[in-house]
């Protein structure tokens, strides 16, 4: 007698599904696993999470595309949490940064183990290990063996331009279209008079570098490179309009019910014209139709 084999039950499995880049995994220089950090955010001033690899030599910042109704297929699992996380690199310095910029009010040379100290999120002083150099934001003095920083409005701005200017420089080659010409509502590019500007690619990088950064010191960027602050946006163009077809008026600032069966019933017959008016009075009787002839056989 042959038994049914049981069908084993799929099970929920806790965990994410994670595209990041190989360096996140490489044991071969520290041998130790990556660590999910809640960091301040820098920009926000709130919790974000992070992830320190390499020994806590590198770190990256961790963003999620989730969608209200996903899960994934893992195995014979169902993994209950459909977000898709990134996890990609990031310069350390965009985090230490507030924490310099806090202590430059004292106008004093500090430790920066001192300086990068936080209550609320402890682990902050892990970034210390991070691979970067506090020159770029920072004056250094050396006394004794020992260093000392002290925070530079002046280095701070031209790190930072040129973070902004090596973005341009990468959406221009990328031919990434940037200003006006971006519809981000229907994602497709139009072309305008101001696309391939250098102020447009240097606005646009501006902007995803002011991700990192706090509202005041975008403004100040946004001065240090010589950019104009746009007091009223230009007003977008309106998306590319697409021919809808449908039994229901397409609510629309035009008339789009032209479009529409249901209106085509109620618009009044055009007049005939003198051969259509012959035709009308022949005699049609024992004719056949046109489609007749491709009509099915009936059986």
């Amino acid at each position: 007698m042959t038994t049914k084999k049981k069908r084993t039950p799929n099970t929920e499995r806790s965990g994410w599904v994670v595209i990041a880049p190989d360096s996140v995994t490489d044991k071969n220089k520290h041998g130790s696993d990556p660590v999910f950090l809640r960091l301040r955010n820098p920009s926000t001033d709130g919790a974000s999470l992070y992830l320190l690899g390499s020994g806590d030599e590198w770190l990256y910042e961790v963003k999620a595309f989730e969608e209200e109704f996903h899960s994934w297929f893992v195995g014979e699992a169902v993994q209950r949490d459909g977000r898709l996380v990134f996890v990609t690199p990031m310069d350390p310095l965009f985090l230490i940064l507030p924490y310099l910029m806090k202590s430059g009010r004292e106008g004093k040379f500090q430790p920066v183990d001192q300086v990068v100290k936080d209550e609320d999120f402890p682990a902050c002083s892990r970034l210390l290990s991070c691979s970067c150099s506090f020159l770029h934001i920072a004056e250094e003095k050396e006394v004794g063996g020992l260093k000392f920083h002290r925070y530079s409005q002046e280095r701070t701005m031209n790190w930072l331009k040129k973070k902004v200017e090596r973005t341009a420089a990468a959406l221009k080659t990328k031919n990434v279209s940037v200003g006006e010409g971006v519809k981000s509502t229907t994602y497709i590019r139009i072309k305008s008079e101001s696309e391939g500007r250098e102020e447009d690619y240097l606005r646009y990088a501006h902007g995803l570098i002011s991700e990192y950064i706090s509202e005041a010191l975008s403004k100040a960027l946004l001065k240090h490179l010589g950019l104009p602050e746009l007091t009223s946006p230009k007003e977008a163009e309106p998306p590319a309009k697409k021919r809808k077809l449908s039994d229901k008026p397409v609510e629309a600032g035009e008339d789009y019910t032209k479009f529409n069966s249901a209106d085509f019933a109620r618009k009044p017959p055009k007049k005939m014209t003198a051969a259509q008016k012959t035709l009308a009075k022949v005699d049609k009787s024992g004719m056949k139709s046109m489609s007749s002839f491709f009509s099915p056989k009936s059986k």
